[in-house]
């Protein structure tokens, strides 16, 4: 299994799928860098999402084309884009990019997407993309000089997930079935003292632990896997590290790339290269092996690897 931020998102609808149809440089290295690892189940976060999957098909094409066939797609309407109508994030307006419930342009801008050789349960699936915020139990909203920041409205219609937050059991070959935890974190930067991105990023990440305590949803039955992009390092950056530290050190998890190094090259000194993604199985499964697709590893030469994205596939290889 493997998650993978590709940066595939572009600043407006359709432009992706333009890009994707036309042979763009970037597609063909993402799909190289797939395809010399081939995971059975690949979670891709930075993919536009429309309604009808156009972008999504089109990319599975791409990949086929590189030898490596998903015959199954899965994805659901996200939170990036969608329009609040309202001044979410304080400056004043109440129509910009940072005042949709996820941060985008338009709907769907920097989705996720799932391809699976193995069939989902449709029926297991849970969406918490429309959870508000103030109902994560235990939720730590944003205040200034005492008072909701940046207005009571506001926290009462803010959704938590800046993509989604997604439930989807998949079923392998031999019947075996494994839950997959799916989300991507919005940054824990680019605000004020309030502290608004860096206390979202913190909850984003911890609903998944008032998931397993069942205080939220139903936990998974059997084996799971939390795959996706936290945007947060336990060790370095900014934001509130010790929402990735607690998911990390939960018993009912095993952190196979501990050690492992960074998932993420950005620029130096800052943000710097950091670890981001992760790929966390649930404690009853066997690792088998566990990597970062980063340059000098693998087939594909370092440079397809840095043009694909800035992002490295992250993978293990599970026994059930």
């Amino acid at each position: 299994m493997a998650t993978y931020d590709v940066e595939l998102s572009r600043k407006g609808p359709g432009l992706m799928l333009r890009d994707i149809l036309k042979g763009d440089a970037q597609v063909r290295a993402i799909a190289q860098v797939v395809a010399d690892t081939a995971p059975d189940v690949l979670f891709l976060q930075g993919v536009d999402y429309d309604y009808r999957q156009l972008g999504a098909r089109a990319l599975r094409d791409v990949l086929a084309d590189a030898g490596i066939r998903y015959p199954h797609i899965f994805a659901l309407p996200q939170n990036a884009g969608v329009p609040s109508g309202l001044d979410l994030d304080g400056d004043g307006r109440a129509h910009g990019p940072a005042d949709a419930q996820g941060f985008g342009r338009f709907r769907g801008e920097g989705g996720m997407v799932l391809f699976s050789r193995w069939p989902v349960d449709a029926q297991g699936v849970q969406d918490f993309t429309g959870l508000f915020w103030r109902d994560l139990p235990e939720a730590r909203l944003p205040k200034v000089n005492g008072r909701p920041f940046p207005s009571q409205e506001a926290q009462a219609a803010q959704r938590l997930s800046s993509a989604g937050h997604w439930m989807v059991p998949v079923v392998g070959p031999g019947g075996q079935r494994v839950t997959l935890m799916l989300f991507a974190a919005g940054p824990p930067v680019f605000d004020g003292p309030e502290d608004r991105n860096g206390l979202r990023n913190a909850d984003e990440i911890r609903l998944w632990q008032v998931v397993l305590d069942g205080a939220l949803g139903r936990p998974p039955l059997g084996p799971f896997v939390i795959m996706g992009n936290a945007n947060l390092d336990p060790d370095k950056g900014d934001g509130r590290r010790e929402a990735i530290r607690d998911l990390l050190a939960d018993s009912r998890l095993q952190d196979p790339h501990r050690g492992m190094g960074p998932t993420v090259d950005w620029p130096e000194p800052v943000p710097g290269d950091l670890r981001v993604d992760y790929v966390l199985p649930s404690a009853d499964l066997t690792v088998r092996d566990a990597g970062v697709m980063s340059p000098g590893t693998g087939s594909v030469p370092g440079k397809m690897v840095a043009a694909a994205s800035r992002h490295r596939m992250v993978w293990a290889d599970l026994d059930f």
